[in-house]
C-alpha cells in the first residue's frame, strides 16, 4: 500500500507540469495616480475617473461560458499616495430587482447580487487578496491562497459605498495601501473582476475563464500595469490593548476583586512579512462557532477564528488533508490559557514564503497539567509556474514534567513533534491539481512514532473531471497539536463524472458522476465504505435536481452511543450494511 503512495507522488511530480505563462496575462488594464481627490460617495462623479482606463465587456463564465455577458459591467481604477481607488457600474439590461440575502460582512456568495475584487500583489499566482461587496452594500474581504481559495477569516480596513437606481448599481472603494502586503518596487499585478447577477442566473468575469473553474483563480486573472510602482510600503504598526476588572460580592457582603491586562501588536517587518505578538489574550469577542450535533464516531472540525491566527494561515493551517492537520491552532489556548506569543509570516520574496510561531501556555496545577510551549515551523518555496514544496516542524514541549511515574505520563507526554514534506501540484492551464505529502511523528515512547502518508491527483476539464486519492495513517502516528480524528487507516478514494451540454433548452448542463471511498486496517480488511452514483441536472436559472444511490457499510471498530446520552453502546465489531436513494 506504500509503494502506490510513493507511485502517485511519482506521478504528482513528474507527469504533466506546465510551466507556460499566465492564460490571460495580455488582459490588461493600466491604473495612472490622480490629480484630484476621490470622494467615496457611489456617485463616481469625481474628475478623477474621466482619466482611467476602464475594464468592460466582461466575459460569461456561468450559465454557459461562451460569448460576452449580457449584462454590462465596467470598472475604473485610479490611487494616490495613501489609497487605491475602484469604482464599478453595474447596468440592469434586464431590467428587475437585485436580490440580496444578507447584510452580514463576507456574505454568501452565491446567493446575492455581488462584485468581487481578486487581487495578486505578488503576481505569483498563488497567493493574495479579495474585496467586494453585495449589491446593498455588504462588504465581503479575504485572503487568498492555494490559487483560488478564499479565506474570509481575514477582515481588514477599508471604506466602501453602493448606491442603486432602475437601470443600475454602483460600487466605489478605497482601499489602504497599508491594508494589504505587497513587494516595493513591483509594476505588474495579477487582478481579475467577477460579478454575479442573480435576475439573469449571469456569473461573468473580466477575463475569460471556463464554467469549471472559480472567478476566483489567480492563473486566469488578467493584469494590473502602474504607471509607476505603488508608494513604497510604510512602517505599519497597530496595537490592540485591553484591561478587564471583576468584582465578586458574596451574600455575607464580602467583596473579591480581580483584574487582567493584555493586548495584541502586529508590526510590518517588511511589504509583505509581518510580526503579531500577543501577551495574555482576551478572546472573549471571538465569534462562537455555530452548533452541532455530532452523531460521527470520529471528532468534528471547527474553524480557528481568532485573530491572532488568521493572517497567513494557510502556512499552518493547510499542510496536509483536512483530516490529517499535523497543526490545528485550536489545540492551542482554549484549555489552558495562553501567557504569550510571536508568529512571523508571509511573503519572503516572489518564491519563499515563511510562517513561524512560538506560544507559551500557563501551567494548571489543580488539574496536572504542566506549562507547554508550542513552536511552528513552516516554509513552502514555488516551483515551476503555479506548483510549491512545503516543509513543517511542529513541537509541542512540556516544562515542569513530573520525574515520578503517575498518571500525568499517560495524559500529557513530555513532548510530541511532527515533521513533513508536501508537494502541491497546480499546472499552468489549471486542469491539473494534487498533493502528495508524508509526516513522521516522535514521541518519548516507541508507541508514538508513526507516519502519515497521502496523495491525490485531479483532472477537470470543462467535460471530464475525475479524481483519484490515497491516504496511510501507521499505527502509532500521532500529531497531539494536529487535527487527525482517525488513526490506524488506509483509505482508497475516487470519483469521475462527465457533463453533457445540450446548448438549448432550460438544461445548461446535465451527467452522471461516481464516488467511491474505501477504508482498512493495515490488515487491508475493508471496515468502511460508500459507494455513490448519480445524476445531476443543471438548469439556466441555477435550481438543480439530482438523483443518488447510496450504498454504505461500515464496522465498528469500538463501541459507539451515537445518541451521546450514556444509553447503552453498540457493539465493538458489530457490522451495517444499507442503501439509500435520495432525491
Amino acid at each position: 500500500m506504500i509503494k502506490s503512495g510513493y507511485l502517485l507522488v511519482f506521478v504528482l511530480l513528474f507527469t504533466l507540469i506546465c510551466t507556460g505563462q499566465k492564460q490571460n496575462a495580455d488582459f490588461t488594464i493600466k491604473i495612472k495616480k490622480t490629480r484630484y481627490t476621490i470622494e467615496i460617495d457611489g456617485v463616481g462623479e469625481d474628475l478623477g475617473w474621466t482619466e482611467t482606463d476602464v475594464a468592460k465587456d466582461f466575459f460569461m463564465v456561468l450559465p454557459m461560458d461562451k460569448g460576452k455577458a449580457t449584462q454590462r459591467s465596467e470598472v475604473r481604477m485610479t490611487y494616490d499616495d495613501e489609497n487605491i481607488y475602484l469604482l464599478a457600474t453595474f447596468f440592469n439590461d434586464s431590467l428587475g430587482p437585485n436580490y440580496v440575502e444578507s447584510l452580514r460582512r463576507d456574505f454568501s456568495f452565491g446567493k446575492n447580487d455581488n462584485f468581487l475584487l481578486f487581487l495578486d500583489p505578488f503576481n505569483n499566482q498563488t497567493t493574495g487578496f479579495t474585496f467586494g461587496a453585495n449589491a446593498a452594500g455588504a462588504q465581503w474581504d479575504g485572503t487568498m491562497y492555494s490559487g483560488s481559495a478564499v479565506d474570509l477569516s481575514w477582515d481588514s480596513k477599508w471604506i466602501s459605498v453602493v448606491k442603486r437606481d432602475e437601470e443600475k448599481w454602483v460600487f466605489e472603494m478605497a482601499l489602504p495601501f497599508k491594508s494589504i502586503r505587497y513587494e516595493k518596487g513591483v509594476k505588474e499585478w495579477g487582478i481579475n473582476f467577477s460579478r454575479l447577477d442573480l435576475k439573469t442566473s449571469e456569473k461573468s468575469s473580466w477575463t475569460p475563464i471556463g464554467r469549471q473553474f472559480p472567478t476566483s483563480s489567480l492563473a486566469l486573472a488578467g493584469t494590473l500595469v502602474w504607471d509607476s510602482p505603488p508608494p513604497a510600503p510604510e512602517f505599519n504598526m497597530s496595537l490592540i490593548p485591553y484591561v478587564l476588572g471583576e468584582i465578586r460580592s458574596q451574600p455575607d457582603g464580602s467583596q473579591t476583586t480581580d483584574g487582567k491586562i493584555g493586548g495584541d501588536i502586529k508590526l510590518s517587518l517588511t511589504s509583505s512579512l509581518n510580526l503579531d505578538l500577543t501577551v495574555n489574550p482576551d478572546f472573549s469577542q471571538v465569534e462562537v462557532d455555530r452548533q452541532v450535533t455530532n452523531l460521527d464516531r470520529f471528532e468534528l472540525f471547527f474553524p480557528e477564528r481568532r485573530q491572532f491566527f488568521l493572517e497567513n494561515a494557510d502556512l499552518f493551517a493547510n499542510f496536509g488533508y483536512s483530516t490529517i492537520r499535523p497543526f490545528f491552532s485550536r489545540r492551542i489556548g482554549l484549555g489552558v490559557p495562553i501567557d504569550a506569543g510571536a508568529r512571523v509570516s508571509g511573503n519572503i520574496n516572489e518564491d519563499w514564503r515563511l510562517g513561524l510561531m512560538d506560544i507559551q501556555t500557563s501551567s494548571l496545577e489543580d488539574e496536572g497539567r504542566p506549562a507547554q510551549n508550542f513552536g511552528v515551523l513552516s516554509l513552502q518555496r514555488k516551483v515551476f509556474s503555479r506548483s510549491n514544496i512545503g516543509l513543517i516542524f511542529v513541537n509541542k514541549q512540556s516544562f515542569n514534567y513530573p520525574t515520578e511515574q503517575d498518571s500525568l505520563r499517560t495524559l500529557f507526554p513530555e513532548y510530541n513533534r511532527n515533521l513533513g514534506m508536501e508537494y502541491n501540484l497546480a499546472s499552468s492551464d489549471n486542469l491539473w491539481s494534487g498533493k502528495a505529502f508524508l509526516l513522521k511523528s516522535f514521541a518519548p515512547d516507541d508507541e508514538n512514532k508513526g507516519i502519515a502518508q497521502a496523495a491525490n491527483l485531479a483532472y477537470n476539464n470543462r467535460q471530464w473531471y475525475w479524481g483519484l486519492q490515497e491516504e496511510v495513517i501507521s499505527t502509532g502516528y500521532s500529531a497531539e497539536v494536529g487535527f487527525v480524528p482517525r488513526e490506524d487507516y488506509i483509505r482508497l478514494s475516487g470519483y469521475a463524472g462527465y457533463l453533457f451540454f445540450p446548448g438549448k433548452g432550460p438544461l445548461v448542463s446535465h451527467g452522471p458522476r461516481l464516488d467511491l471511498s474505501h477504508f482498512f486496517n493495515n490488515n487491508f480488511k475493508n471496515t468502511d465504505y460508500q459507494n455513490t452514483f448519480g445524476y445531476s441536472l443543471n438548469y439556466r436559472n441555477r435550481s438543480e435536481l439530482s438523483f443518488q444511490w447510496i450504498n454504505e457499510y461500515v464496522e465498528l471498530l469500538a463501541p459507539f452511543d451515537p445518541t451521546r446520552t450514556g444509553k447503552p453502546d453498540l457493539a465493538a465489531g458489530e457490522k451495517n450494511h444499507w442503501n439509500t436513494f435520495r432525491l
